[in-house]
């Protein structure tokens, strides 16, 4: 009898443990000459249109869509109304969702540069209160509605943030979170690995390292970091970015 018990287990074993679910693969949903658009986890999507600098040449910037059954918020508005009307018309017609929020994550035109065509459609916009009055300051199209230091909307059945950690890129940035996915939208004031320090005419370079290092103790879960510009990656884009100012301070 005590044979029979001792075959019979590892039979027991194979049916009672389950093989490894494998990891998801980031794929392009979307493409368009003026619009990309990745799927990086389940319910999470980077959108990257372009602008054209003198100094850095035509530049893609990066925000993110993130759903919830048949919502859907958007950080960071495409750079320019056709290509953000083209990227609402994407969550419509292929996510099949009703784009319940647009927020700006600072307020260079990389990410309002298309505000006014979701304001066109009744979409609202929030933002820091410094980025309203950044962008009334700059006269270009003004977020709606202000909050100060985090903001916390629910779409669908998931819960986003934003929330300002401290000056860097600028003197309000925001970083988005995604936590039913772990993702964190850190805008321009994270950078890809390798990048150079960019753009700095409105930042506070001796804080940049330190906000930085306030968002990684904050969100430490995190496994998928999207940055203002050029390609996604894990926690080591934050490591990087605060490695690549810490002489400033």
């Amino acid at each position: 009898m005590r044979s029979l018990v001792l075959l019979a287990l590892p039979l027991f074993l194979t049916h009672c443990t389950s093989p490894p679910r494998p990891a998801f693969q980031a794929k392009e949903v979307h493409r368009s000459d003026a619009l990309i658009v990745e799927q990086v986890t389940p319910n999470s999507f980077v959108h990257t249109s372009y602008k054209q600098t003198q100094d850095f040449g035509n530049v893609p910037c990066n925000g993110l869509v993130v759903r919830s059954g048949t919502e859907a918020m958007v950080f960071d508005t495409p750079t320019n109304d056709s290509a953000a009307t083209e990227l609402i018309r994407w969550v419509q017609d292929s996510l099949h969702c009703r784009i319940t929020a647009v927020i700006p994550t600072h307020f260079h035109d990389d990410c309002l540069g298309g505000l006014k065509a979701f304001h066109a459609l009744g979409i609202p916009s929030y933002a820091h209160e410094r980025t309203i009055a950044l962008a009334v300051a700059d006269s270009v199209e003004v977020p709606q509605r202000a909050f100060a230091d985090s903001l916390q909307l629910t779409v669908g059945n998931a819960r986003i943030t934003a929330t300002f950690h401290g000056e860097g890129h600028t003197k309000d940035n925001v970083v988005g979170h995604f936590p039913g996915e772990h993702v964190l939208f850190g805008g321009c004031l994270i950078k890809e690995l390798d990048a150079s320090k960019g753009y700095l005419g409105d930042a506070n370079v001796a804080a940049w390292s330190g906000t930085v290092e306030a968002v990684k103790q904050a969100y430490p879960e995190v496994k998928v970091v999207v940055p203002g510009h050029g390609l996604y990656g894990d926690g080591k884009l934050l490591d990087y970015t605060i490695g690549l100012f810490r002489a400033e301070q």
